[in-house]
């Protein structure tokens, strides 16, 4: 048994056997990438199980919610590493989702929506809510598979799980919804019935036919998403007072150029005659009427009175 055992030994290559287990990926091999001007990339953990691969995207983080931002993708298939354990193979599950939200943001009670919301992919799911410092977060889960129904042993196995989490203190939860709508998956299974996209869709009917114009897409607006930044807002200066300048009216010094046309005489302007000056009797001004006598003005007082006017004409006399 020694000898078999020595022998055993010498025959054997003695190479260093790494582990199967997770292991630094390169950003550019994710198999699920963010959309543009999503979160950044950060780092790439896969592991190969026996039936898949699975793979945890770290991206970038501005918040103070404990945790990492993240994309988890999981792909459940037939091939694999023959070494390590395969993955439990289990759709979307109620008990299991409400455990991943309780665990995805500590301290945020994030509420699940009701609404029934499609990607590129399909139909997908998402909790979300507010930290105590008033941050958004989210977490989405979307199942991917082919509702094909051709025959086979492996038809409708090929299978894509991902859940998302992102908390950020600049962007709102509709931004951070946007992620759910924006994100490609860069992977698929060899085989079509592993396929969990399902049958590609038919060609449109109008294609080359006459009398069917096809006009150009709409245009769509383009949104630009900022994680955790915020550009730099731009401080009001203080206005100067500014002084208020009285502008006085000045005899002009270029001579007025004169028109050629007729000239039409002015009219002569009489003079305006000088307003009563009111007293508390009649005062005497001195002049000569059209009969030679002294001028008496009445009193303002005197003006319209009935039981006064005698006393008033006699203190004017």
């Amino acid at each position: 048994m020694s000898a078999v055992a020595m022998l055993a030994a010498c025959t054997s290559s003695g190479n260093v056997k790494q582990g199967n287990g997770p292991e630094l990926v390169d950003k550019e091999e994710a198999l699920v990438m963010p959309p543009p001007g999503g979160p950044a990339i950060v780092g790439v953990i896969g592991r190969t199980r026996g039936n898949g691969v699975e793979q945890t995207i770290s991206l970038a983080t501005s918040s103070t919610v404990q945790g990492q931002n993240y994309f988890k993708i999981a792909f459940y298939g037939s091939s694999g590493s023959q070494d390590g354990p395969a993955m439990t193979y289990r759709g979307l599950n109620e008990g299991d989702l409400r455990r991943e939200i309780a665990r995805a943001a500590p301290g945020v009670p994030l509420v699940r929506s009701t609404a029934f919301l499609q990607n590129a992919y399909g139909p997908f799911g998402y909790a979300s809510g507010r930290s105590s410092s008033g941050e958004a977060c989210l977490y989405g889960w979307q199942q991917i598979r082919s509702r094909s129904t051709g025959s086979g042993m492996g038809r409708d196995f090929g299978m894509i799980q991902i859940r998302v989490r992102i908390c950020d203190n600049q962007a709102t939860e509709r931004q951070l919804l946007t992620v759910m709508y924006g994100y490609t998956v860069t992977g698929g299974f060899q085989g079509e019935i592993w396929n969990p996209y399902g049958r590609p869709g038919g060609v449109d009917s109008r294609i080359g036919q006459t009398g069917q114009p096809i006009y150009p897409a709409a245009e769509t607006v383009s949104q630009n998403i900022s994680f955790g930044y915020s550009p730099p807002v731009a401080t009001a200066r203080q206005a100067k007072p500014v002084r208020a300048e009285v502008v006085r009216e000045t005899s002009p010094s270029v001579p007025v150029e004169r028109s050629n046309g007729p000239r039409v005489p002015l009219p002569e302007i009489e003079a305006a005659p000088a307003a009563p000056v009111q007293s508390s009797s009649a005062v005497a001004v001195p002049g000569k009427a059209s009969g030679g006598e002294t001028v008496n003005v009445p009193s303002p007082d005197c003006i319209g009175a009935t039981v006064m006017m005698a006393a008033c004409s006699t203190k004017g006399n």
